[in-house]
């Protein structure tokens, strides 16, 4: 019912960009919290920027200055803007959005995308 498509991913040089999509698409009643989280080799899976419905953002402080996080509710998409790149950022990135999904039940639903690959490497 819930689909969530990333893109942005890929291969970038120390100091360079990338900009990550996660595109929310399926029966959505409303969409509350939207983050990005990403796990590294060997490491655990951490936080690295959610924003709320109203636009209230957190960052993580190994990112913070770099990394800048946005939404478009209108298209239901969150953006990851990760400039600076360092090669302590390469990880799997995982799109993660907590909604509501019908009028009828309140529950609120965690989705996970499928995991865009983030490479920093000279």
């Amino acid at each position: 019912q819930v689909q969530l498509e990333e893109s942005g991913g890929g291969l970038v040089q120390p100091g360079g960009s990338l900009r990550l999509s996660c595109a929310v698409s399926g029966r959505i009643f409303r969409l509350n919290n939207m983050g990005w989280y990403r796990q590294a080799p060997g490491e655990q899976r951490e936080l690295v920027a959610h924003i709320s419905s109203d636009g209230t953002t957190n960052i993580a402080d190994s990112v913070k200055g770099r990394f800048t996080i946005s939404r478009d509710n209108a298209k239901n998409t969150v953006y990851l803007q990760m400039n600076g790149l360092k090669f302590e950022d390469t990880a799997v990135y995982f799109c993660n959005v907590r909604a509501r999904t019908q009028w009828s039940d309140l529950a609120e639903y965690a989705f996970w995308g499928q995991g865009t690959q983030v490479t920093v490497s000279s």
